[in-house]
């Protein structure tokens, strides 16, 4: 009998391998499927977690021991090393037991054949702890080279961050993109108090309430959709759209690119304590109905679904616009650790053109005297700061503030929010 959390978190590792999905996604119905709740369900987030972070070192140490190499791996034979792997380089989890269960996992739900080569593979990798491995593994590599090792991080994002925060900050981003985030609850403003959520209060935003344990989708306010998970970055930038001066009226709010809803209720919660009407737009179909279930407690969100870009606004009608654009995620590595192995330098090649278009055609639907928030949740200065320098130039438009916060400093994803004025 396969042992239930590490079948559950295999089942998850081989979606995200198989089908490209979002382990946040898979990981509920995992659980459930194997009946896995309290401390079983947190052993195997974190078994899932830990795997998909610092699956670039278990690869690099997978490599040395395996005669084939990484790459002549049967991916299902591959995605049990690694599970194998961390529970011996990062865990508490006798060799013993690691190796015994990974090795039964891949008799079970791979065949018998592989079984041999895994036990010997397995067996090689406990033989070191995790820093003789690294000291090993960066043994003669440059200092980058060295980093994207020892933190797991692919060397493009290791040198895109380093270029954004400097030499003296990069090595603390590094480790605060390998730790877990803290649950972090929203309460919706007007819909419940905070101090009625449990948890403790956020450090940031005046609506986050900080999880100590259990399934934040038992709060009864989260499934009444009073309340959500939020990462406080997130809650900020909307406060930031919400709070941003405007001269005159204040009654249209748009969010240009809603899905999948967190900042288009919290901006609709405020909005409606304002008496002011917000429009939550998203292209996607699947991603706006999302949007209309993150907005069900709220009376007076219209949700659309438009490309952004060409939706059937008329210039100059709204007096807020939130850009919330799509982006390479690097901010959100440790919330998604697989994006990390998925996103590729030339996926801004695509991005960036439609980041630019989408605040130009933001900064044209606001009147004058009005407020565009443009926000990533990337600190990529191809995404950030050259986005809003080339808009602001090519339009005309004036640069009003721009706020940052960051997983070492600020116990947030990496978020970015610029504010302009049309």
């Amino acid at each position: 009998m396969v042992d239930a959390p590490r079948a559950a978190a295999y089942d998850v590792l081989r979606a995200v391998s198989e089908r490209d999905a979002y382990a946040n996604l898979e990981l509920p119905a995992a659980l459930a499927r194997h009946g896995l709740h309290g401390r079983d369900a947190a052993f195997v987030t974190e078994l899932v977690g830990g795997t998909l972070r610092m699956r670039g070192l278990y690869d690099a140490v997978l490599d040395r021991v395996s005669s084939r190499g990484v790459s002549a791996i049967d991916p299902g034979v591959l995605d049990a090393l690694r599970l194998g792997s961390h529970q011996l380089l990062s865990t508490r989890v006798p060799s013993h037991a690691a190796v015994s269960e990974s090795v039964d996992l891949i008799r079970h739900r791979v065949g018998h054949k592989p079984v041999g080569f895994a036990n010997a593979v397995l067996r090689k990798v406990g033989a070191r702890d995790r820093e003789e491995w690294i000291a090993d593994l960066v043994d003669g590599l440059g200092v980058a080279d060295a980093r994207a090792v020892r933190f797991s991080h692919p060397r493009w994002v290791v040198d895109a961050l380093t270029d954004v925060v400097g030499e003296d900050r990069i090595e603390d981003m590094l480790t605060a993109d390998n730790e877990p985030p803290r649950v972090t609850l929203v309460a919706r403003p007007g819909l419940v108090d905070p101090a009625d959520l449990p948890g403790t209060p956020g450090s940031l935003s005046p609506y986050a309430r900080v999880l100590e344990g259990g399934s934040p989708g038992e709060v009864p306010a989260v499934r009444d959709g009073l309340a959500a998970v939020q990462d406080e970055g997130s809650q900020l930038v909307a406060i930031t759209a919400a709070d941003a001066p405007v001269v005159g009226r204040d009654e249209q709010w748009l969010d240009l690119c809603a899905g999948p809803g967190g900042k288009a209720a919290l901006l609709g919660a405020i909005a409606a304590q304002r008496g002011a009407h917000v429009v939550a737009n998203e292209p996607q179909h699947h991603r706006a109905d999302l949007v209309r279930s993150s907005l069900r407690a709220l009376p007076d969100v219209e949700v659309t679904e438009h490309d952004g870009r060409e939706g059937p606004w008329a210039a100059g009608s709204f007096d807020r616009v939130l850009v919330d654009a799509p982006c390479t995620g690097l901010g959100a590595l440790r919330r998604r650790p697989e994006s990390r192995w998925r996103r590729r330098p030339s996926d801004l090649d695509a991005l960036v053109p439609l980041q630019r278009a989408l605040l130009e055609r933001a900064l044209e639907l606001t009147r004058p005297g009005g407020a565009v928030t443009y926000a990533t949740c990337s600190p990529h200065r191809a995404e950030t700061d050259e986005v809003v320098r080339a808009v602001a130039a090519q339009t005309g438009a004036e640069v009003v503030s721009v706020s940052r916060w960051w997983p070492d400093t600020d116990g947030t994803d990496a978020m970015f929010a610029a504010v302009l004025r049309p």
